[in-house]
């Protein structure tokens, strides 16, 4: 019978516990059943003893009430490429733990805390938050699920793109409710836009409703951004100006706009005339001392009618972020 595990991290360490008939010890071994009552405070005194906690096998394991939290440590347990598909892990303490590249598939963490816990590409499809805390959770920039997708789209399978961000949209939706239960709506926004752009990538490519979308992300991040609305205001009023400048607007009798035969000087005070009636025209507000002329007269209207659009959409996504 072996004397040592075989198993293998990432790095080459390899695991000194003592390997049953499989060649692995009992916590790597995914044959071993672990669903004894016992198996929390095992894993525990394991931890504590400094066993090998990378690539745990803990498939339908048992571990509720789990206490791996690292004391007097800055850095948590590693417990990267773990396995607790559908594990029970109600009520366990795991803060800042790294369970990265492992998988908490329907896994039941319900009243777990999971603050602060690094999530990296880690599959989090089907996992049970309820009343977990959730305060700084790390799931990275992508989910595993989007990673997939976009090297699906790479090979052309559309069919498997679509299924892994119909999960990551599950997954993003799970965080959200999530957040919202417990009052972490700095949470929930970033992960209702993330929710929201993959039900996007599941719209057929060149579709309306995709483009509206996606146009509604750019304008205000659905809602969540104000910034956003803030700074195409500034872009518009910015490019509509240089558009007057161009084609004219009219003071007193006589037309504004680049010329040639002016100074620097004068082409300036030119332009910062067109900058004021563009921020006139798009607050709508309509002094009646500048008038467009020309083509002028079209990129007015446009402006005007994007202008009180623009204006009452910041009202509304800055009032939904500030009651919250």
């Amino acid at each position: 019978m072996p004397t040592s595990l075989q198993y293998v991290d990432h790095l080459g360490a390899q695991c000194e516990a003592a390997a049953g008939s499989s060649g692995l010890c009992f916590w790597h071994d995914p044959n071993t059943d672990k669903s004894g009552e016992d198996i929390a405070s095992r894993l525990e005194q394991y931890a504590a003893q400094g066993g090998m906690l990378h690539g745990l096998a803990l498939q339908h394991a048992n571990l509720e009430g789990v206490n791996l939290v690292k004391r007097h440590s800055k850095t948590g347990y590693d417990l990267t490429a773990c396995d607790f598909y559908r594990a029970n892990l109600r009520g366990a303490h795991l803060f800042n733990a790294s369970i990265c590249k492992g998988s908490l598939m329907k896994a039941d963490l319900t009243g777990a805390n999971i603050h602060c816990v690094h999530l990296e590409e880690c599959n989090l499809l089907g996992v049970k938050l309820i009343k977990a805390k959730i305060d700084n959770v790390k799931i990275g920039k992508k989910l595993l699920q989007e990673q997939r997708a976009e090297q699906a789209l790479k090979e052309n399978d559309l069919n498997s793109a679509w299924d892994n961000y119909e999960q990551a949209e599950e997954i993003y939706r799970d965080l959200r409710k999530a957040s919202e239960q417990q009052g972490l709506f700095t949470l929930a926004g970033p992960f209702l836009q993330q929710e929201l752009k993959m039900r996007r990538y599941q719209m057929p490519k060149w579709s309306f409703a995709r483009l509206f979308s996606k146009t509604v992300d750019l304008f205000c991040g659905y809602g969540e951004d104000p910034l956003r609305v803030v700074l195409f205001s500034i872009l518009l009023i910015i490019v509509s100006a240089i558009f007057y400048f161009i084609f004219g607007i009219s003071f007193a009798g006589e037309i504004v706009s680049f010329n040639v035969n002016h100074s620097i000087m004068e082409n300036f005070i030119s332009l910062l005339e067109c900058l004021y009636y563009s921020v006139v025209t798009f607050t709508t507000l309509g002094y009646g001392d500048f008038t467009p002329i020309g083509l002028s007269r079209g990129m007015a209207a446009i402006e005007a009618f994007t202008g009180s659009f623009t204006i009452a959409l910041f009202v509304v996504v800055f009032v939904k972020k500030m009651t919250r």
